[in-house]
């Protein structure tokens, strides 16, 4: 009996996941990755000498930073977030919000034409990617359970960003 209710549990959790998902998916356009030219296009061995590892790892090979480990979760200052790899403006910290989750947090990009959103089936899991549609950068990715305009989340690698402050 505790392992049907276990397996009922998994699947309704799972359910959850996928539903979020498909919505965010709703509500952003994606592109296909591997369709879209990119403007800053190095080799790896490019990227290794310019990126830090832990750069590497997220924006390269796609990987995630330890929730709480961006000192950008706190970064209250009025200003531009970019794409550490090639610099491109991504998001305003008009529209960063707190969202508990440990990553820094948006409802909106600067401007569509500079981000992409992907289909991640990584992890087990059915997700929204999210890329520099310059460099083809992993930032993190988006779900449908922000707030207010757009009920989208950016939830994004501190690491994957560099900030411009507003002077």
């Amino acid at each position: 009996m505790r392992k049907m209710r276990l397996v009922v549990l998994l699947c309704a959790l799972f359910g959850l996941v996928t539903s979020s998902c498909s919505q965010a998916q709703k509500k952003v356009a994606k592109t296909n990755e591997t369709s879209v030219p990119r403007q800053v296009q190095k080799t790896e061995a490019e990227w290794k000498a310019e990126l830090s590892q832990q750069q590497y790892y997220v924006l390269r090979e796609k990987g995630t930073e330890r929730p709480y480990s961006s000192p950008f979760n706190k970064n209250k200052d009025k200003g531009t977030y970019l794409c550490a790899a090639c610099r491109t403006p991504l998001f305003s910290s008009e529209t960063k919000f707190e969202s508990g989750t440990g990553w820094p947090s948006f409802y909106k990009p600067l401007s569509e034409k500079n981000v992409e959103v992907a289909l991640d089936n990584s992890a087990g899991m059915v997700r929204d990617e999210v890329l520099c549609r310059t460099c083809g950068g992993h930032l993190g990715h988006v779900f449908d359970d922000g707030p207010k305009p757009t009920g989208l989340r950016y939830c994004l690698n501190g690491v994957a960003l560099r900030f411009e402050k507003k002077e």
